[in-house]
């Protein structure tokens, strides 16, 4: 594994002694290490930058390895290399040099800027002061993102090989409000799903319920579907089954200072109740599901 800053491995896979479900809590975008040539290369400084993270979730489902649930975690910033991307979602107006043909250039992504090397932050800021070299785009997917992906291909692997069926629970955060004026207030928890399609329609359902039980209010699909991640290794027909949620950040953290909220703990005792309660679904009720006959 390279390590992208000298200190930091670019992100940690952390297993349990003892498994308590075939159940993996991933937190992909929650990295806050910074590069120094990154910032350097930066038109904006850290405060700017860290917009786009989803500040402390890997905090908040850190617990869940002491549960008997693995937890996944990436250190460096989604900013710099996004894992929830196709591995070549890139905008040649960013680069200098060619990009591989087999480029995706062209994805509603890559014209938003967010990309797998992305343009802008969260809030549509450009990131960079000049073009970066094609080469150094490619040299952090293949330093990063894909050693990234291949081990979390080789443990979802293992975990379906030894219980017959996994779920990926992929954490992510969002603003309170979105960009748009015109956006309805937003929940405090999005499942996404990829509108039915990346899991057992029971799992969401589950999800729902037990956030609901708890006192939030819960969408699903919307804003959020699911990217890549969710997208790519959910596969309810096989026993893969991927969902993602998506938290408000007003209710666990101080969005304008970037600090722990005082509903931290709670929220982080809640996710474990849901760990808990996803623990309990029989292993035959997920699969593998046989699609229905047209």
């Amino acid at each position: 594994m390279t390590d992208f800053d000298g200190e930091l491995p670019p992100f940690e896979i952390m297993e349990p002694t003892e498994w308590r479900a075939p159940i993996i809590f991933n937190s992909p975008h929650s990295g806050s290490a910074y590069p120094d040539d990154f910032l350097r290369a930066s038109r904006i400084d850290l405060p700017a930058l860290r917009r786009s993270e989803d500040s402390f979730m890997d905090e908040l489902i850190a617990d869940l390895l002491s549960r008997g649930f693995p937890v996944v975690r990436v250190h460096f910033p989604r900013c710099y290399v996004d894992v929830n991307r196709e591995p070549y979602e890139l905008d040649p107006r960013m680069f200098t040099g060619r990009l591989p043909s087999f480029a995706n250039t062209r994805s509603m992504r890559v014209a938003g800027g967010l990309g797998t090397i992305p343009r802008v932050v969260g809030d549509g800021q450009e990131i960079y002061r000049d073009r970066l070299s094609a080469d150094e785009a490619l040299h952090r997917i293949e330093t990063l993102y894909k050693p990234y992906h291949r081990a979390l291909r080789r443990l979802i692997n293992r975990v379906h090989q030894q219980f017959g069926t996994v779920v990926l629970v992929d954490c992510h955060s969002m603003p309170s409000v979105g960009v748009s004026r015109d956006e309805p207030r937003r929940p405090d928890m999005v499942i996404g799903d990829r509108y039915g399609t990346s899991c057992a329609s029971l799992l969401p359902d589950l999800v729902e319920d037990v956030l609901g039980r708890l006192g939030y209010s819960v969408g699903r699909n919307k804003p959020y579907a699911g990217g890549f991640i969710t997208e790519h290794y959910g596969n309810p027909a096989t026993g893969l089954h991927a969902i993602q949620i998506e938290l408000n950040r007003a209710i666990y953290m101080d969005e304008r200072r970037r600090e722990r909220g005082p509903r931290f703990a709670q929220v982080a005792s809640d996710l474990a109740v849901l760990a808990e309660v996803l623990a309990t679904v029989p292993l035959g009720d997920l699969g593998p599901f046989q699609a229905a006959a047209e």
